[in-house]
């Protein structure tokens, strides 16, 4: 199996990040992994509303942003933010979207 591409620090756009986090579900998505740390995509895809084809699709989005980071172990794919990566490139952004989307809940 091939290795699954992950934009470097430097390469993630602001452009591509806001696209990613702009769909409901991706950002369901991303609430999801800021509460709980890590994920399988199983688990992270449970109650979305989506096909697992779908959700494959929107996990692949966000991971290509620069925003997810997925590791391979066995059969099992684990989803974690690149928390660290968003914090260095573009400061406090992350929290900002989680707290903006908290306050309108």
């Amino acid at each position: 199996m091939r290795p699954l591409f992950h934009p470097t620090v430097e390469d993630i756009q602001l452009t591509e990040v806001l696209r990613a986090l702009s769909d409901p579900v991706r950002l369901e998505i991303v609430i999801r992994l800021a509460v709980s740390g890590e994920l399988t995509c199983g688990d992270a895809g449970d109650e979305l509303g989506v096909h697992k084809s779908t959700a494959s699709h929107h996990y692949r989005i966000l991971r290509e942003a620069g925003i997810l980071r997925t590791k391979q172990e066995g059969r099992l794919k684990f989803l974690s933010l690149r928390r660290d990566d968003l914090d260095a490139r573009f400061p406090g952004l992350l929290d900002s979207v989680l707290s903006a989307t908290h306050a309108a809940a």
